[in-house]
Order: structure tokens, then C-alpha cells, then sequence
């Protein structure tokens, strides 16, 4: 059986973001709730197209992480910075910055139309509608009548009309059957790669992530235990598991 160590191995070979070259660069950051600090000293960058996985079982910190770079919560120490720029200020000024947000569970508005969704956020509706062409016939429905499905594309071509520089998405795949989650993880891929948009896709089933990140982050009990490419996910998948689980060999710092 493959050991934390073999894991820790596969990191030196992993491709790294530099700092001059990080649309999201962080950097030591601490951050919970209230006076429960629930992730510690997290740092990592993600490049201009690139699509960074943090993965993780349920309470491991990934969620946390994001709100606290959409500033949704209040850091206890560290920062965040965006092409080169410290990200400051509430979650509301950072979503009208440079910073887009996808959060779980269909962040739509269901009682305005598709089209009104779309006008709400100033998104590109041809871009949108580019990006998810299921859309078209659906633009004079209200939100609320769309599949889970199709609400999830909405919120997603909703938020890269905008064309932040940061893309923030919380469990993309959640309550949708695999060939729909299949199918938005395509465009996604296909996003980052035309627009340079820089991704961070919180995630638990280690398989929907393998199929588009390039990277993958494993975090466990608050803290990255280890980083490896996207594509070795699937074969290391026992190892990975290994470090959800918080075993006592899983304690493999990223490089």
C-alpha cells in the first residue's frame, strides 16, 4: 500500500504558481467563526487559467476557505491578494471587484427571469448564452422553474459574464447526476482556458474533480496536508483518501 510519503514525492514533481504569475496569491491565512478559528496558516496560489482543486471530507475547512477569501468571513491573521493586490473589505465589494462567487446550492434569484438574472449581475449575455447554449430557450422562465441543473449553469455563466479575474466555486457538482456535473465541468475547462480566469473549485467527490483540475490541494482538520497534479487523482486515490481521513501518515506538507 502506498504511503503519505509517496504522496509527499509526487509534490516535487507538481507544477507551481509563482507569485508574479498568481491572479490569487494565499498567503498564511487564519479565519472561523467567532473565536473559533477553524483553518490555519493556509497557503497557496492559483495561475491565470488555471484550475486549482481544494478537496477535502466534509468539515475538513475547504468551504471556510473560500468564504474567508470571498469575505464572507473575518481573517484572524494572513491575507489574500488578487493580481498583485491585497484583497480587502466585505463580501459584496470583493463580488463587484474582481473576485466571482458560485456558491452552493443554486445561487440564483428564482423569482426574476433568466434573462433578468443575467441583467442583475451585467453579465454578457451572448457570452453566457455562448457558454451554455441550454439557456436560450429559457431566458423569459423564472429561475425557479429551471432544473437543478440548468439554475447551477445560470449562476455559473452569470458569474463569468462578469469576467472577474478570480473565480470562486463552492461544490459545483452538488445534488446534480454525473452527466450534468460532467457537462458544466467541460465548459469550466473551457472557460479558464479562453478567458484566463483563475479558479478555485471546493470540492468532495475526488472524481469530478480529477476530470478538470490542474492541481489538487487536500486539506484535513483545518490545514493543506498535500498538493499533487490534477491528473494523478485518480490513481492515487487510496492515498488521497488516506489524508481525508487524517490518518497517522497523512501529515504531507504541499511544497
Amino acid at each position: 500500500m502506498a504511503t503519505g510519503n509517496a504522496l509527499a514525492a509526487s509534490t516535487e514533481s507538481a507544477p507551481t504558481t509563482t507569485a508574479s504569475t498568481a491572479a490569487l496569491d494565499v498567503r498564511g491565512l487564519t479565519a472561523g467563526y467567532g473565536s473559533l478559528a477553524v483553518i490555519h496558516d493556509v497557503s497557496f496560489s492559483v495561475g491565470r487559467g488555471e484550475i486549482v482543486g481544494l478537496l477535502g471530507r466534509n468539515g475538513a475547512g475547504k468551504t471556510t476557505t473560500l468564504m474567508a477569501i470571498a469575505g464572507f468571513l473575518g481573517g484572524y491573521g494572513g491575507e489574500v491578494l488578487v493580481d498583485g493586490r491585497a484583497l480587502t473589505g466585505p463580501a459584496h465589494r470583493r463580488s463587484r471587484g474582481p473576485v466571482g462567487i458560485v456558491l452552493e446550492g443554486r445561487s440564483v434569484f428564482p423569482s426574476l427571469t433568466v434573462r433578468q438574472n443575467l441583467g442583475l449581475a451585467q453579465a454578457d449575455v451572448d457570452e453566457a448564452l455562448g457558454l451554455f447554449p441550454e439557456l436560450t430557450p429559457k431566458l423569459p422562465l423564472r429561475a425557479g422553474l429551471l432544473s437543478g441543473g440548468e439554475q447551477q449553469m445560470l449562476a455559473l455563466a452569470r458569474t463569468v459574464g462578469r469576467h472577474p479575474s478570480v473565480l470562486l466555486i463552492d461544490e459545483l457538482s452538488f445534488g446534480l447526476a454525473p452527466a450534468v456535473s460532467e457537462r458544466i465541468l467541460e465548459r469550466l475547462r473551457a472557460v479558464a482556458e479562453a478567458t484566463a480566469v483563475a479558479v478555485l473549485l471546493v470540492e468532495q467527490h475526488l472524481h469530478f474533480a480529477a476530470s478538470v483540475v490542474d492541481r489538487a490541494l487536500i486539506m484535513n482538520e483545518g490545514v493543506v496536508r498535500a498538493e499533487l497534479p490534477g491528473p494523478e487523482l485518480a490513481s492515487r486515490e487510496q492515498e488521497v483518501e488516506r489524508i481525508y481521513l487524517g490518518g497517522p501518515d497523512a501529515v504531507v506538507a504541499p511544497t
